[in-house]
């Protein structure tokens, strides 16, 4: 379907080369406690606030093999902007806040509106996850919240009930998080996630590569963001979108899977 071709989220793959800040820091350090690397994570969290950055992406799955590049603005918790560029301008203009997800298709002129869903998201983004995870995610956080946590090596992993569990990575030098994944009651990989390129910001060591992989469906989406800009303030107007003038609109529940 054509929405989907345009846009497959965005952020990714060329760009800075990227400083290889974890790659300097080769001693291992001890293990914290593992209530430590969960506040951890919950502090790193809070302290990634928003995002603008330039990215190219790159994308493979059995619908086939995409790159281009993309605009991403995030305020998270539940802020998403992307716009997906081509050398003849906007394709693609995707807003995503609490209440509603829109897509405005610029050739076609189609206008895509629907409520805030799991079902929803993955109609664009094809990642089998809600909002404000993605959010999180695309700014290399793991979407983490307290609980029980367990240690397994360099990992901390949760139960989520009903056989649904949660793993986090961590660089055992700087023990901030590399991994994500969910996996389903079989044990299998729903999606997973890997940070990677660290540099130091204010807020903390922040990942330029990002790689999501949805196993089940082949499915993978890195990406490599350019020149990437921290916790500026955005109008909240900027994630919502009404319709264009001479726009046909479509219901987004309307295209199925």
């Amino acid at each position: 379907m054509r929405v989907l071709k345009c846009l497959l989220v965005g952020g990714v793959v060329t760009g800075l080369s990227g400083c290889a800040w974890l790659a300097s820091q080769a001693a291992r350090a001890p293990r914290p406690e593992s209530t430590e690397l969960v506040r951890t994570i919950i502090e790193r969290n809070e302290r990634f606030r928003s995002l603008r950055t330039l990215a190219s992406v790159d994308y493979a799955g059995p619908d086939g093999k995409a790159g281009f590049k993309e605009i991403v603005l995030i305020e998270r918790p539940e802020r998403l902007r992307l716009e997906t560029l081509s050398p003849m301008g906007v394709l693609m203009i995707v807003t995503a806040d609490a209440n509603e997800i829109a897509g405005y298709e610029t050739r076609e002129r189609l206008f895509y509106r629907g409520k805030n869903s799991v079902e929803n998201l993955y109609r664009f983004t094809r990642l089998p996850i809600e909002l404000g995870e993605l959010t999180a995610l695309l700014m290399g956080q793991p979407p983490a919240a307290p609980g029980l946590w367990q240690a397994d090596g360099d990992r901390m992993v949760r139960d989520l009930g009903e056989g649904w569990k949660e793993a986090i990575g961590f660089d055992p030098a700087q023990w901030i998080p590399t991994s994500w994944q969910r996996t389903d009651p079989q044990g299998n990989v729903q999606l997973a996630v890997q940070f990677s390129e660290f540099f130091p910001t204010p807020a903390g060591p922040f990942p330029l590569t990002i790689v999501f992989e949805e196993p089940g469906r082949r499915r993978r989406l890195q990406l490599r963001y350019e020149e990437p800009e921290i916790n500026l303030g955005f109008e909240p107007a900027r994630f919502v979108q009404p319709k264009p003038d001479g726009a046909r609109e479509v219901p987004l529940e309307s295209l199925g899977g």
